[in-house]
């Protein structure tokens, strides 16, 4: 248990370093090693589940090595309440795509295989990182081979798609870097001692001038904007998701998109205290718009996998909405939707996938009446579908029903006009279930559809076991991330009335970045 993250992070690696060497010649063997291996660490990252500490808001599995001593970054890891689901989230669609992909990628799958494998341990490790330098080692990293799958996989227009993805998200982290160094001066100055530990730099800017707090904010907070993607820094989203293969679409969607909503949580929340209380009203704000335009938008495409990325743009809202919201049931509501969002919408575009496989469109006008030749993939996406509408029973339910419960009670207006994207979604997606799979059949090619495949009805039993699961026992994974959640809060409203005591007396804030119980393995130094 002592080095099980290690272990999520390095197999998959090493794994890769294997596949390299192997001949391209051995397409079956290499897809098998991809699964097998995905599989396994599945199967290891449960381990996280069944040594829980119930209660405990700190970091689980502690793991801590000097790594460049000199300059305090060390190779540090560790999960809490947050963190645990996300990482379950990627162990688990990373099998989903190589069991999805069996039959349909022939182009390079060598290269394919390894680009997930390395794509999982960098999720991982953003997911799990304890140390900032390192979480943007991982952040970065994970960049390379989703360039890579849309670049070489992708559609007509996958170099375009690629290099929007890239430059886009580069120049938002590196703007988040200078804030990085900046926060890692700022401590030196004050203890002379140089870590990156993330608990080590909580309180750091307390110290710091209103305006420059600020800055920081908006530096960190304009690169995890960006991951969400939160409007209107969303247009590439849609065209990377169009342009990229199913696989890459399952993990863009599942887990690279909650890199956005985590650095909010972990980094923006916890650092800056007193400008994400000044600024929330701006990020809520954007939440609704982007709420209510991706669905308006999503409503009239006529591409069925740009309707899906429209609906990402409105269901990552919510997710945004309820983190600002700052209470305690939106955010344990918005964390749960990041997991309900990776389960459904992954189905969405797995499904997807199915189908342009088959037909080599996905216009809906080229369907119709689909439900009659093929009756178990119909079946299948209206599952996805009603999952991802929020029906009662289901896992976006839930989700949705905390994040608006609980910004209903600090802003309720915004939860008003918010709640008007769930009657948007259940437009678009009915009327996207209609188009494709009922009335009569009016192309003939839709005649003889092969029925959906083995291995693709594999790919989607688990991810539909948690979605009825998280529906009808969502404590299962609210009562691990509960304590987590309360400490944040704790933490952050700490550091803002410390920060007001202080001013009103005339005495600059004392350091709080050791305090609580967020401190990992070993302690703040």
């Amino acid at each position: 248990m002592i080095l099980l993250l290690s272990s999520l992070i390095w197999i998959p690696i090493i794994a890769a370093l294997v596949l390299a060497l192997m001949p391209g010649s051995w397409v079956n063997a290499i897809k098998g090693i991809g699964l097998f291996v995905s599989a396994a660490m599945f199967v290891v990252s449960l381990g996280l589940v069944t040594g829980w500490r119930e209660g405990f808001a700190g970091m689980q599995f502690p793991e801590e090595l000097d790594w460049i001593p000199q300059w305090g970054i060390r190779y540090g890891l560790g999960v809490d309440g947050i963190s645990l689901w996300l990482v379950l989230l990627t162990t688990l669609l990373t099998p989903v795509v190589f069991l999805a992909s069996w039959n349909t990628i022939h182009k390079h799958p060598k290269a394919y295989v390894i680009a997930f494998l390395i794509m999982e341990a960098g999720t991982v490790g953003v997911f799990a990182a304890t140390d900032l330098f390192l979480f943007y080692v991982f952040f970065e990293l994970t960049l390379l081979p989703m360039y890579v799958i849309i670049g070489v996989w992708g559609g007509k227009n996958r170099i375009y798609a690629a290099v929007k993805f890239f430059l886009f998200t580069i120049a938002g982290s590196l703007l988040m870097l200078l804030g990085i160094i900046y926060l890692v001066f700022q401590h030196y100055h004050e203890t002379q001692l140089i870590s990156f530990t993330i608990t080590d730099l909580y309180g750091t800017a307390a110290n710091l001038s209103s305006y420059t707090q600020a800055l920081l904010f908006f530096a960190f907070a304009l690169a995890f904007a960006i991951k969400v993607p939160l409007f209107p820094l969303h247009t590439w989203l849609p065209d990377a998701h169009v342009e990229a293969p199913t696989g890459g679409s399952i993990i863009l969607a599942g887990v690279m998109l909650k890199m956005g909503t985590y650095g909010f949580l972990r980094f923006v929340l916890p650092f800056f205290p007193e400008a994400t209380a000044k600024y929330a009203g701006v990020l809520i704000a954007l939440s609704v718009i982007g709420i209510i335009y991706g669905a308006l938008v999503a409503w009239v495409q006529p591409d069925m996998k740009k309707l899906v990325a429209y609906s990402s743009v409105s269901h990552l809202g919510f997710c945004v909405l309820g983190i600002f919201a700052l209470n305690q049931t939106s955010i344990e509501g918005s964390i749960l939707q990041m997991v309900n969002h990776g389960l459904s919408t992954g189905a969405l575009f797995l499904l997807v996938g199915v189908v342009y496989e088959r037909r080599h469109t996905r216009l809906l006008a080229d369907y119709g009446g689909l439900a009659e030749t093929m009756p178990v993939y119909a079946v299948c996406f209206v599952i996805a579908m009603l999952s991802s509408v929020g029906l009662p029973g289901l896992n976006g339910f839930v989700g949705e029903f905390l994040i608006l419960s609980g910004s209903f009670q600090t802003h309720p207006t915004a939860a008003i006009l918010s709640a008007t994207g769930v009657i948007l979604a259940a437009i678009y997606l009915l009327w996207l279930i209609q188009r494709v799979f009922y009335g009569p059949i009016t192309n003939e090619e839709n005649r003889n559809v092969p029925e959906i495949a083995w291995n693709e009805i594999g790919a989607l039993v688990p991810l539909f076991v948690f979605i009825v699961w998280i529906g009808v026992h969502p404590n299962t994974f609210l009562s691990r991330m509960s304590p987590s959640v309360q400490q944040l809060l704790s933490q952050v409203q700490h550091e803002r009335e410390h920060k007001v005591l202080q001013a009103r007396v005339g005495q600059p804030p004392a350091l709080s970045g050791q305090a609580g119980e967020l401190a990992i393995h070993g302690g703040a130094r």
